[in-house]
């Protein structure tokens, strides 16, 4: 496995290394070791998978208030994403800011959030799946969220939002110190 930094603190592109012959490829998608050798905690407490029917349905942006902030783990199994970390963490160097990656199943790549960063993506093919882990299980009463679009954030998108939650599009504008 490869981990690529992003400018988020703690935010990986994760790349498989294939091993391939004429039957094709193996590889890990997943090592505890390599992932603590990069400072994430490799516990996995729940498996998520998602499906989105409709190229530029959007999900997000999401994340569990302490002390169920969680680490994540994204791939994209069919289909395409346009995957986003946004820093929620008062105290990292990049708050606030964002990065986002194409994730497919073509190119295999993976995102890996660290906990007290926000998630949402786009689709952008029809009938997209993803599956994700998580290292905390999901309390419902510690489900938040921010608005895709508050201006606070700056997200580009990558195409229009066709499909949207009402409770994605509900989120709360984010008001700390934006300048």
């Amino acid at each position: 496995m490869k981990f690529s930094s992003t400018k988020v603190p703690g935010c990986y592109i994760v790349d498989i290394e294939p091993r391939g012959d004429d039957r094709g490829f193996f590889a890990r998608q997943y090592c505890r070791e390599e992932f603590l050798n990069q400072g994430i905690d490799p516990a996995i407490e729940q498996i998520n998978i998602g499906l989105s029917e409709r190229a530029g349905t959007l999900r997000g942006m999401h994340f569990q208030t302490a002390p169920y902030e969680d680490t994540k783990f994204v791939r994209c199994l069919a289909g395409a994403i346009f995957d986003v970390c946004l820093d929620l963490r008062p105290a990292s160097a990049t708050y606030l800011e964002w990065v986002g990656v194409e994730l497919s199943a073509a190119n295999r790549r993976s995102l890996c959030l660290p906990a007290g960063t926000s998630q949402g993506y786009m689709t952008l093919a029809d009938n997209t799946e993803i599956m994700y882990t998580t290292n905390q299980a999901y309390a419902p009463d510690n489900a938040a969220g921010v608005r895709y679009d508050d201006t606070c954030f700056g997200i580009r998108w990558p195409r229009e939002v066709t499909t949207l939650s009402p409770a994605d599009r509900e989120w709360p504008d984010f008001k700390p110190e934006c300048t």
